[in-house]
């Protein structure tokens, strides 16, 4: 009996134990897929070439989409031009030995002949499918050879010597000594896997044999049951992840036919977006920055799609929580946060788009594909095969009513009153944590704020890569280092990283969005960034931002330093800044043709100008829209000051660049200083000067500080009360 009695006490307290483990634990709990599972969804034995992405029966649909519909009508017009080229031009092989520092030598041969055969082998294979002639399926087949024949798939800036000290992004162990398949890898595996399945009726057994031995010797054998020896393996926040496993299981559905124990393959590179897609926020937020998460979605929907079909529909990864619910939130809603190493545009190809509003009929998602991708970027994104095959949805495009959101997991904050209006402002900051050493950068606290769809207040931006920007070095550069950031500097400190090579984590540097309001007249932000500094000069930061709306911008500092301390508050005017951005003419035009980009704004606004007085700045874009900017000292003198930082990256073309900068000045007269900034728009020099003397801040009670200002429109106030912690904003 008391046994008995034992053994239900025991049951009972590991039950609830485990109960407890289940509610509390962040992490998302899901049975793995195995081999044997997949292969009771895939009817192995009735596939038939071509069944990725389409098949036979479904080819009358697409041909008629073509002749019916005017955009598609275009579109092939254009791959029969281009499909005309490919089967016309002479074709050698070629046998390009990569150099031995491919970031610093920028030649790029080997980098264009394997793009031209990739794309070529993609459009001829693609036009046989659809016509029929062999003429396209015999040059397109020369063209899979060859990329079968280049000596290696990975990218030469991904070998030993060059990635071996490259500082590990999260869940990943230091000691990485295996580089023999990367995310260009992953990109030629695709490539061919679809070319193999749409050029199959017209190769040869030895042809056949060729292609399955170029994807089984450079991609599956290589990483097949050896997974973990590759650092991105388990980088689940990282695009590699995505990128990787995508490639290697599109490559191993491609060869189920002849090889159906690779659905293994298959099931793991399941298993592995699964865990992937659930770091993804609850918001729709990834650490890496906007340009990185259309990355891995880019990618992931090649494989993402044919497993859905040739499962029919029972593992389908498009009705992940994490995509379903928000796939294009985080692109559509963080317009303008040029943050980590990615710009502010629009995010994402008409073709990914346009599959995953189908697949999830997300309604916003509809209305950022119609109203934001299309307009703000013309048609430079469209026109692709894919287009064909995934067609733009009839899902109904709805606007969010709510225009302005916090991304919780990521500590970014979007604050606007309209997605449309470039006369309004958009104010983009963030907090978060220092602990992507991949892609972040040591920007806590920062913020870019747009208008009239320049970056008044921008920031340098993403670095052309080279060899170096992914090691330690990589916080030498203003790109990534805090010195090319709008935030704070107490005697010269600067922000720290928690990740150093061969050296532990560092938990917590860095900062928490502490407070979020939104309404129809007022956004409002308060981040903590304390934590992301040595704290040997900074002993405390908090940063709030209002908008008041639809365009008043009004940034507090509270900064805690020790008495006689310099304190800096650095701002990089996005106007009048030098155009000697290093880039040649086709990469310069390519991110014109993207005005709503951080670098395209950059170079745009760099015919305006701005103008340093001794107690404000008036900033002017190239359009004559203006914006002053008024800094206020509670308690103390401040001067203006500007400034440059040169930069160069380390390859063998490159120029020059100075970022300047603005900063207001100041000594600490006690243990804390408060700063305010007001921006907001004026018509000229004139009003500048008349609103800046009516700007003010004031200590109205031991525990209150007012800001004000008058402009035509009204007379504005917010006041900041003091809580446990510091200084909030009182409604």
């Amino acid at each position: 009996m008391l046994r008995d009695l034992t053994t239900y006490r025991l049951a009972k307290s590991v039950f609830i134990l485990t109960l407890i483990f289940i509610v509390f634990t962040p992490v998302i709990i899901r049975s793995q897929l195995s081999k044997d599972d997949l292969g009771k969804a895939i009817s192995i034995e009735k596939l038939q070439h071509p069944y990725l992405y389409f098949t036979n029966e479904e080819k009358p649909l697409l041909l008629e989409r073509i002749k019916t519909e005017e955009q598609y009508k275009n579109i092939w017009n254009a791959l029969l031009a281009e499909g005309h080229r490919f089967v016309k031009m002479p074709f050698e092989k070629k046998a390009l030995i990569e150099p031995e520092h491919p970031r610093y030598e920028t030649d790029g041969d080997e980098v264009s002949y394997a793009s031209e055969i990739m794309r070529g082998a993609t459009t001829l294979s693609f036009l046989y499918q659809m016509t029929g002639n062999v003429e396209y399926a015999k040059r397109g087949i020369e063209f899979a050879i060859a990329i079968v024949d280049l000596p290696e798939w990975v990218n030469g800036a991904h070998r030993f010597d060059i990635i071996y000290p490259r500082v590990w992004p999260w869940n990943v162990p230091d000691d990485q000594v295996c580089f023999s398949f990367d995310i260009t890898s992953a990109a030629k595996a695709r490539t061919l896997a679809i070319v193999y399945d749409w050029l199959y009726p017209a190769l040869t057994l030895q042809e056949r044999d060729k292609i399955r031995n170029g994807l089984l010797e450079k991609a599956i054998t290589r990483v097949r049951g050896n997974y973990e020896f590759f650092w991105w393996s388990q980088s689940y926040r990282c695009n590699w992840a995505a990128v990787c496993y995508s490639g290697l299981g599109v490559a191993a559905m491609t060869l189920l036919k002849e090889s159906p124990q690779l659905l293994d393959v298959v099931a793991e590179c399941y298993n592995r977006l699964n865990l992937v897609f659930d770091q993804i926020g609850d918001e729709g937020g990834w650490q890496e920055g906007r340009g990185y998460y259309g990355f891995m979605l880019e990618h992931s929907v090649y494989f993402m799609d044919p497993l859905k079909r040739l499962s029919n529909g029972k593992y389908n990864l498009f009705n992940h929580r994490k995509i379903y619910s928000h796939p294009f939130d985080f692109p559509l809603y963080s317009l303008t946060a040029a943050f980590e190493d990615s710009d502010g545009g629009p995010v994402g190809s008409s073709t990914l788009v346009n599959k995953f509003v189908t697949e999830t009929g997300n309604n916003t998602a509809a209305w950022y594909r119609n109203n934001i991708l299309r307009s703000r970027s013309g048609n430079s994104r469209d026109g692709n095969i894919f287009d064909i095959i995934w067609p733009q949805s009839k899902v109904t495009p709805i606007e969010p009513e709510q225009k302005s959101m916090l991304f919780k997991n990521i500590d970014w904050t979007m604050m606007r009153s309209n997605f449309l209006d470039p006369a309004s402002v958009t104010i983009a900051a963030k907090a978060g944590f220092n602990n992507d050493p991949h892609h972040g950068h040591l920007d806590c606290g920062q913020f870019i704020l747009t208008y009239q769809n320049v970056p008044f207040i921008s920031e340098p931006g993403r670095m052309r890569y080279d060899e170096f920007y992914f090691n330690e070095d990589r916080y030498e550069y203003p790109y990534a280092s805090s010195l090319g950031h709008n935030v704070v500097f107490v005697n010269g400190e600067e922000q720290i990283i928690a990740k150093k090579k061969n050296q532990p984590w560092k938990e917590g540097i860095g900062g928490k969005v502490l407070d979020f309001q939104t309404n129809a007249k007022r956004d409002y932000v308060l981040m903590d960034p304390t934590r992301a500094y040595p704290n040997s000069e900074l002993k405390k930061w908090r940063r709030s931002i209002i908008l008041e709306k639809p365009n008043i911008t009004v940034v507090l500092d509270e900064v805690g330093a020790n008495p006689g301390s310099e304190i800096k508050t650095r701002f990089f005017p996005g106007v009048g800044v030098p155009t000697n951005i290093e880039m040649d003419q086709r990469a310069l035009t390519r991110v014109l043709a993207n005005p709503n980009s951080n670098l395209a704004a950059r170079i745009a606004g760099g015919g305006g100008e701005y103008k340093l007085m001794s107690n404000y700045v008036l900033l002017t874009d190239n359009r004559k829209h203006s914006m002053v900017l008024i800094p206020l000292v509670l308690d103390g003198n401040f001067k203006l000051v500007e400034d440059k930082i040169p930069t160069m990256p380390v390859t063998a073309d490159a120029r020059l660049t100075w970022f300047q900068f603005i900063e207001t000045v100041t000594k600490a007269k006690s243990n804390l200083s408060f700063i305010a900034t007001i921006i907001l728009p004026v018509g000229d020099q004139k009003e500048a000067e008349t609103i800046v003397k009516t700007a003010k801040i004031n200590q109205i009670s031991p525990n209150q500080i007012e800001v004000s200002i008058d402009i035509a429109s009204g007379n504005y106030k917010w006041l900041y009360e003091k809580s446990k912690d510091g200084y909030v904003l009182k409604d």
